[in-house]
C-alpha cells in the first residue's frame, strides 16, 4: 500500500524541484502562453481585415460600416490587451478587455450554440481569472509590511473559479472511441481536472495536464502541415493557439499554487 504514496511523493519532489528551478521564469511563459490566443487573433484581424469584415457583413447584414467596428475592436482590444497583460500595465483592465472581447465573439459567431467553442471560451475566461489572481497578488506584495484584515477572499475565490473553468477544455478532448490510448487519455485527463478542480496535489497534477495537453495539441492541431489553401488549417491554428491559453493557464497554477479554497489549503489546517 506503501509504494504508490512512494512514488507519488518521488513525483512530487521532483515536480517542487523543476517548479523551484523555473520559479523566475515560470509567470512569464504563463502568460504569454495563456494570451497566445488572442494575440494571434489580433493578428489575424490585421492580416485578414477585408476578409473577416465580409465575413461578418454577410453573416449579420449589418454594413460595411459595423462590421468594421467589430473587426477593429476586435484587432486593438486583443493586441492591446496582450501588451498590457505582458507588460502587468493595468492587468485588471486588460483583462476586462479581454474577456469583453470572448464575450462579443461568443454572441458575433453564434458560439453559445457551439457547445465545444463555448466550453473552450468559458475555460479561456478561467485563464483570464487566475492572471487577475497573480495581479492582485502582486499588487499586495507592495504593502507587503503592512497588516491585512484575514485572508485575500477575492483572490481564493478568482483562483477556484479559474481551476473550475479550465476543466471544461479537456472535456472537449474527450472522445468515445474504442481504443487504449483514447481511453488512457480519457481516464487520465479526467482525474488529473478532478484533482485540479478541487485543489488536490494541484501543481504536480496542473504540471502533469501540461504536459498531456502539449503532447495532444502539437499531435491533433499541428496546423503547419496544411497548405494555406485549404479551410482546415484556420480551424486548427485557432484550436492550438486557444489550448496553449489553456496551458498557460495551468502553467499559472503552478505559479500560483491552489488557492485557499482547495483541498491542498486545508490539508494544512488538519
Amino acid at each position: 500500500m506503501n509504494i504508490p504514496n512512494e512514488y507519488i511523493s518521488k513525483t512530487e519532489d521532483v515536480a517542487d524541484n523543476v517548479i523551484r528551478k523555473g520559479k523566475h521564469i515560470l509567470p512569464h511563459v504563463a502568460r504569454l502562453c495563456l494570451i497566445a490566443t488572442f494575440l494571434e487573433d489580433g493578428i489575424r484581424m490585421w492580416s485578414q481585415w477585408n476578409e473577416q469584415r465580409e465575413y461578418m457583413n454577410m453573416s449579420w447584414g449589418c454594413g460595411m460600416f459595423l462590421a468594421t467596428f467589430f473587426v477593429f475592436i476586435n484587432l486593438v482590444g486583443q493586441i492591446g490587451g496582450c501588451i498590457m497583460v505582458l507588460g502587468r500595465f493595468r492587468v485588471t483592465i486588460a483583462c476586462g478587455i479581454l474577456f469583453f472581447i470572448v464575450v462579443l465573439q461568443t454572441v458575433a459567431y453564434s458560439i453559445l450554440w457551439d457547445i465545444q467553442f463555448l466550453l473552450r471560451n468559458l475555460a479561456l475566461i478561467g485563464a483570464l481569472l487566475l492572471v487577475l489572481a497573480e495581479s492582485r497578488g502582486e499588487a499586495r506584495s507592495l504593502f507587503a509590511g503592512v497588516p491585512t484584515l484575514g485572508e485575500n477572499k477575492p483572490k481564493n475565490f478568482m483562483q477556484l473559479a479559474g481551476r473550475v473553468l479550465l476543466a471544461f477544455m479537456f472535456i472537449t478532448l474527450i472522445r468515445f472511441e474504442l481504443s487504449f490510448l483514447q481511453i488512457l487519455q480519457d481516464i487520465l485527463g479526467s482525474i488529473l481536472m478532478v484533482l485540479v478542480t478541487v485543489g488536490y496535489k494541484t501543481k504536480l497534477s496542473a504540471l502533469i495536464l501540461v504536459v498531456l495537453l502539449t503532447v495532444l495539441n502539437l499531435y491533433h492541431n499541428a496546423w503547419w502541415s496544411i497548405p494555406d489553401y485549404k479551410p482546415l488549417r484556420d480551424f486548427l491554428k485557432y484550436d492550438f493557439f486557444q489550448t496553449l491559453s489553456v496551458i498557460g493557464g495551468l502553467l499559472m497554477i503552478v505559479s500560483l499554487g491552489p488557492g485557499g479554497v482547495s483541498m491542498d489549503e486545508h490539508k494544512k489546517k488538519w
